[in-house]
């Protein structure tokens, strides 16, 4: 494996990680920014409000992405040990 290879596997890495990781994040930007709007209308200004409702949109998108998130693992873990055979590795 040269430093080629091992640099395309670090950006196919960082890739992986913002597929995973990305949309559950906006996920709880935006109902962080809504909840905040809604305290700022209603004046209500308690941290603890918004933590109940980010938790479940939260858990919510990762059970409606889990497949997408395990094929997204499984076929970048393929692709690893392909590399590591091809390489010499295993």
């Amino acid at each position: 494996m040269t430093g080629l290879d091992v640099a395309g596997l670090i950006r196919e890495c960082m890739i992986v990680i913002v597929k995973l990781g990305g949309p559950p994040l906006v996920v709880g930007l935006l109902v962080g920014l809504v909840i905040s709007f809604i305290q700022a209308i209603t004046q209500i200004n308690e941290a603890s409000l918004a933590f109940l409702p980010k938790i479940v949109a939260i858990g919510i998108a990762m059970l409606m992405l889990g497949p997408f998130m395990a094929a997204t693992l499984v076929t970048f873990t393929h692709h690893v040990m392909d590399r590591l055979v091809a390489a010499g590795g295993l």
